[in-house]
């Protein structure tokens, strides 16, 4: 079992930044290929970034490539998501994800453990 629990979210300006992190705890962190997902109000959860055990794999959907940046502290139980230049089409509850497959990126991605959500509210 895997534990996850997001933090970093809330209000910000269009244009501004913030910095989520996910701390992981209950099993070896380094095993896990990491990600975080979005939904948006009546929308369906969607892939945004997912990272490899040692961060050389990364992927990007197309509506955040450029603006967001996935890393990985393994030393600290930590996935990090950098998110620049936010849009109010980038408010969503944002999810952290971790998948038994280490090397697992983009569609291959299959999320085995889910943190509960922070919300992320962008203001135009």
């Amino acid at each position: 079992q895997v534990q996850l629990v997001e933090s970093g979210g809330g209000l910000v300006q269009a244009g501004g930044s913030l910095r989520l992190s996910c701390a992981a705890s209950g099993r070896t962190f380094s095993n896990y290929a990491m990600g975080w997902f979005r939904q948006a109000p009546g929308k369906e959860r969607d892939l945004v970034t997912t990272i490899n055990w040692d961060g050389r794999i990364r992927y990007y959907a197309g509506s955040v490539k450029g603006r967001f940046t996935i890393s990985r502290d393994n030393a600290k139980n930590t996935v990090y998501l950098q998110m620049n230049s936010l849009k109010p089409e980038d408010t969503a509850v944002y999810f952290c994800a971790a998948d038994r497959n280490p090397d697992a990126s983009g569609s291959s991605y299959s999320t085995d453990y889910w943190g509960k959500g922070t919300l992320v509210t962008v203001s135009s």
